[in-house]
């Protein structure tokens, strides 16, 4: 078991490990294992005074692969999933294993989640995010920004164009839509008020062409009699 100095039991032989991987095994021999002898297991030698570490209590907040079988014994405490995030995060833990692409996915995707989480409490506050100042862009202009990439080496190159897809956007995005939006607000201001005057004006018409009925009325009874 995983956390105890016991050497873990293998769920399959070596014949069926061997059969089912191929290459699996190519270094059992020990002549093939250059750390051989120095990695060799030894029970009197592994250093742990414990059969099993005192663990912290569970959290139900904290992530734990489908791996394990409950939390490890240390685990951080400072950033507990919340929100929105914190679901995406426990859904990638809770139904996708570490060597799953789906696993990671879904944590960058909680990433992006938090951050925007974050964004939007920033604006509650009485410093809310800047995006042009906080994500180093003014930077561009003045620290040598094509000397620094070019003829360097750098590893970065080969993705740097998606950089301000990926911290721009977002932004260019909500702002298109506060555009979008204050704009529809704005045009069905100006609609409700149109209405609302063409309301009045009809109101007002129908209003005379009852005073004018109820006055043709009278005058007809006065006539009569």
């Amino acid at each position: 078991m995983t956390y105890t100095p016991d050497k873990p039991q293998l769920k399959e032989s070596l014949d069926e490990l061997r059969a089912r991987i191929p290459g699996w095994g190519a270094d059992l021999d020990p002549k093939d294992r250059p750390s051989n002898p120095k990695l060799e297991f030894r029970a009197d030698l592994s250093g742990a005074h414990w059969r099993f570490p005192d663990r912290q209590p569970d959290d139900d907040r904290r992530e734990r692969s489908v791996e394990h079988q409950f939390l490890t014994p240390v685990y951080g405490t400072t950033c507990p999933r919340r929100g929105l995030s914190g679901a995406v995060r426990g859904l990638a833990y809770r139904r996708y294993s570490e060597g799953r692409a789906a696993h990671w996915l879904l944590l960058m995707l909680g990433d992006r989640v938090d951050a925007w989480e974050n964004h939007l409490r920033s604006f509650a506050t009485l410093r809310p995010d800047d995006p042009v100042t906080e994500t180093g862009v003014l930077g561009e202009f003045s620290r040598h920004p094509i000397r620094s990439r070019f003829g360097r080496g750098r590893a970065d190159l080969a993705h740097q164009w998606l950089d301000p897809v990926v911290v721009a956007g977002p932004w260019v995005a909500a702002g298109a839509l506060a555009v979008k939006g204050g704009r529809s607000l704005v045009r069905n201001r100006a609609a409700l008020a149109v209405a609302s005057a063409g309301a009045a004006r009809a109101a007002g018409r129908l209003a005379g062409q009852v005073r004018r009925r109820t006055s043709i009325s009278s005058d007809t009874r006065a006539g009569g009699r």
